[in-house]
């Protein structure tokens, strides 16, 4: 490898943590996300108008507040309460409620996109309420957010790279400090590219799998 670039073999190993940190980070706000986004997405379907707007107000704010400096207000603050947490913790959370801002307005949608008539017709058939939630709200309305949901997803995994800016060390900043070290800032933007491409390709892949066996 030396005889074409400053980086060693050692780099691999360097270059593979910020991979390996970069998927971590990444599953772990997508499923946070998720999971806390169907429940504010269902409570939002489901509330008054006054429930929405106290919801709708928190989620904006997450919404409209750039990621980055919402990771280093939460960091700094934490911190300064003398309870300082690891970048991949703060990271997790932050990147967690900013997925679930998102994730909440996609569920919301799907909630509120099956008719009135299919969830009249379903109470009249001797269906509870959590019955009629469970088998026909929850199947219908997530198969018509599924695209939508895989686009949040994908934006998650390009967003942990602002993680780097309270020092964790995912796929940029490796790439970063590589570039610092060899001076060689094309080659090892591309390979970081390179790197995003193979991470997302097989689930925007997968999703369009899916959306096909749906429509079957």
């Amino acid at each position: 490898m030396n005889l074409f670039t400053p980086l060693s073999w050692n780099d691999s190993g360097f270059i593979l943590t910020g991979i390996l940190n970069t998927i971590s980070i990444s599953v772990v706000a997508i499923i946070f996300g998720t999971i806390l986004g169907l429940l504010i997405g269902f409570l939002r379907a489901e509330s008054n108008k006054y429930v929405n707007v106290l919801l709708g107000g928190f989620l904006d704010i997450l919404r409209s507040v750039p990621l980055i400096i919402q990771l280093i207000l939460f960091s700094t603050f934490i911190g300064a309460m003398g309870h300082p947490l690891s970048p991949f913790i703060a990271g997790s959370i932050i990147l967690s409620l900013y997925t679930m801002s998102f994730m909440s307005e996609v569920f919301r949608s799907g909630f509120n996109s099956v008719p009135d008539s299919m969830r009249t017709a379903s109470r009249s058939l001797g269906m509870s309420y959590l019955q009629t939630v469970w088998y026909i709200r929850m199947p219908i309305g997530m198969r018509a957010v599924f695209p939508s949901w895989i686009g949040v997803a994908l934006s998650v995994i390009k967003d942990s790279a602002l993680v780097s800016v309270i020092g964790y060390m995912e796929l940029l900043r490796t790439g970063e400090q590589l570039i610092s070290r060899t001076q060689e800032p094309l080659m090892i933007l591309i390979g970081i590219g390179l790197f995003y491409f193979i991470i997302s390709y097989p689930l925007s892949r997968y999703g369009k799998h899916i959306e096909r066996k749906m429509e079957i």
